[in-house]
């Protein structure tokens, strides 16, 4: 058995009241990431786990990278035919959640993903690296394939297909907007008295706020 009881950290940078908070979580959220990427100490910042439920009936968790935010919701690219595209069309119910460990500080969201217009994937894929196009076409994603060497052999096809040429967006590689329905805010403090503030949509679109106990 390995022993990991002696593991133990005190957590004590900073505090999170309530008379510091905006009246929604989005502005808050904004504050945050900035503050952890001024910071410094967090390789990508914008590292996001996502939580779906599979058609197998469990939920699978993955890290991707969030590329844009607003007051609508939270955006990632992903290829709609693999695993999590598959869990999202049956289920649209998801979970983000960041960790920043350098500021001690966890951010929750829970909400509903849906697909974001075709123009806005397009524009997207067209400032992404050539490389990087070119990988979307190669991989069939969550597939079973036999070795690596497959994908390599079919990433060289590519290259030579389509050099000097525009490459387009697959139609099953897009974004999707995860429209959030409650954030959580959690902050490291000492004793494991950690603050965490909820927020949560009203019918009327306004957001409640509460404090959940550590």
């Amino acid at each position: 058995m390995e022993d990991l009881s002696n593991y133990r950290k005190s957590y004590q940078k900073s505090e999170l009241l309530e008379n510091s908070l905006p009246e929604d979580p989005i502005t808050f959220f904004k504050q945050w990431f900035h503050e952890v990427e001024d910071f410094g100490g967090v390789d990508e910042v914008n590292a996001m786990t996502v939580a779906t439920i599979g058609l197998d009936g469990f939920p699978k968790n993955r890290v991707v990278l969030l590329k844009q935010f607003t007051f609508e919701g939270f955006i990632f690219y992903t290829n709609y035919n693999s695993e999590k595209g598959k869990a999202i069309a049956a289920n649209p119910n998801v979970c983000l959640s960041f960790f920043w460990h350098s500021l001690e500080r966890q951010v929750i969201i829970k909400g509903t993903a849906r697909k974001i217009a075709e123009n806005l994937s397009d524009g997207y894929f067209e400032s992404r690296p050539e490389g990087s196009k070119l990988g979307a076409l190669v991989s069939n994603q969550s597939e079973v394939v036999p070795s690596r060497s497959v994908l390599e052999e079919k990433l060289k096809q590519l290259e030579a297909d389509f050099e000097g040429k525009e490459i387009p967006r697959p139609k099953h590689w897009g974004g999707y907007i995860v429209e959030p329905k409650e954030m959580e805010f959690w902050q490291g403090r000492p004793n494991r008295l950690h603050d965490r503030i909820r927020f949560q949509i009203q019918d009327d679109f306004s957001w409640k706020i509460e404090r959940l106990e550590p």
